[in-house]
């Protein structure tokens, strides 16, 4: 393993708990420990716990942070109410996406009010590039980056609040989906948030690079009896992709606007201007020149990035974003872009897997949804 790559502050614990270990985004990060599969299944039925400290965290101080904000994302920041999260895109002129993100508006237990972006791991020095030109017009911003400084960890599943509830005060754990809250873990400060990108319900957890091992092994105690499981990015990437989430450098890139990737929901275009607004407004009144769709593959061979994706005509009418085996529904499944004109539900297709036709159905994203509590 190369002595170039960044590790995280509970590096040491994955090391000596079996992690297999591989490089990430610059990181040396966990892709399993006891399998993918398992890892995924006790997500799915009790929680997981993940370390997501690679992802880029980046402070925004200032009675204009708001705006600077708003300038640089496609939704809007200049209306988000102290513990509110967006969902949000940074986007070339062009209309591309930059990256997707995470924006939320806190409240300092001193009453300071600022705001945090989440940043994709492999995206953080480019955010960060295309941010510093920008503050020269915000003066009165203070920007920081703390990724280095704190650490990041996800509570994801269905039991992922009762193993919470002993380490975590009562308005913590009743937020809201899509909310945040600056509180305390065991006496330790900590930005929790409602969030999480495996499809399950959970939390997503940042505190002091100091206190993540604390926090991590506080988090194990309390699950131990109710199925915790440290989980790798391996399992991360299978359960994200059944939820039918985005990948950078998958779903995502520079050359990819918003509204062929259906995220044209995180594009608020009226009375606003940001970067890339004009190429977005001219994108969202022309028809889609492809649409992304979920694939359920028959058999049991899985399709990789960049397989072709045919008609029945042998004509090359897509390709695959991203495919896994899916643990959940013991099927293969993908994600994929395709021509509008055949991207219709129960639509038969091909998907060319090292030269074999494999017959694949789109059906509709999400693959999986978690069970609405009764």
């Amino acid at each position: 393993m190369s002595s170039q790559l960044s590790s995280t502050p509970l590096h040491a614990w994955h090391k000596s708990n079996g992690a297999r270990m591989a490089e990430f985004a610059g990181f040396e990060m966990p892709i399993q420990y006891d399998g993918i599969v398992a890892e995924h299944i006790a997500t799915r039925t009790a929680a997981g716990l993940f370390d997501i400290s690679h992802m880029g965290r980046l402070r925004f101080d200032g009675p204009r942070a708001d705006q600077l904000l708003d300038h640089l994302l496609t939704a809007r920041a200049t209306d988000m109410k102290i513990g509110q999260v967006r969902y949000s895109l940074m986007c070339n002129e062009e209309g591309g996406v930059l990256d997707d993100v995470l924006v939320s508006c806190l409240e300092s237990p001193s009453g300071k009010v600022y705001f945090l972006l989440v940043v994709n791991a492999g995206n953080h020095a480019k955010i960060v590039k295309w941010i510093h030109p920008h503050l020269a017009d915000f003066p009165d911003v203070e920007y920081h980056d703390v990724t280095s400084q704190t650490a990041m960890i996800a509570v994801q599943g269905p039991k992922a609040l009762e193993i919470c509830k002993p380490l975590l005060p009562p308005s913590a754990l009743t937020l809201g989906y899509y909310r945040a809250k600056v509180t305390e873990q065991m006496s330790k400060p900590c930005v929790v948030s409602r969030t999480g990108y495996t499809g399950e319900d959970g939390f997503e957890l940042i505190v002091k690079a100091e206190d993540a091992p604390r926090v991590w092994e506080n988090i194990l105690m309390a699950g131990r009896n109710l199925g915790v499981r440290a989980a790798g990015l391996g399992a991360r990437d299978t359960l994200r992709l059944e939820a039918g989430m985005p990948l950078y450098g998958h779903e995502l890139d520079e050359s990819i606007d918003p509204y062929r990737a259906g995220l044209g929901f995180a594009c608020k275009l009226a009375d606003r201007q940001f970067l890339g607004r004009e190429s977005l407004s001219r994108i969202s009144q022309s028809p889609l020149v492809a649409k992304r769709v979920g694939l359920i593959l028959d058999g049991k061979r899985a399709a990789r990035q960049g397989a072709s994706v045919l008609d029945a005509d042998s004509r090359t009418v897509g390709t695959v974003t991203s495919g896994s085996f899916s643990p959940t529904l013991d099927r293969p499944i993908a994600m994929a872009y395709v021509e509008p004109s055949i991207a219709f539900e129960q639509s038969r297709l091909d998907v060319d897997i090292r030269g074999s036709r494999v017959s694949a159905t789109i059906v509709p994203l999400p693959f999986y949804k978690r069970p609405t509590s009764k």
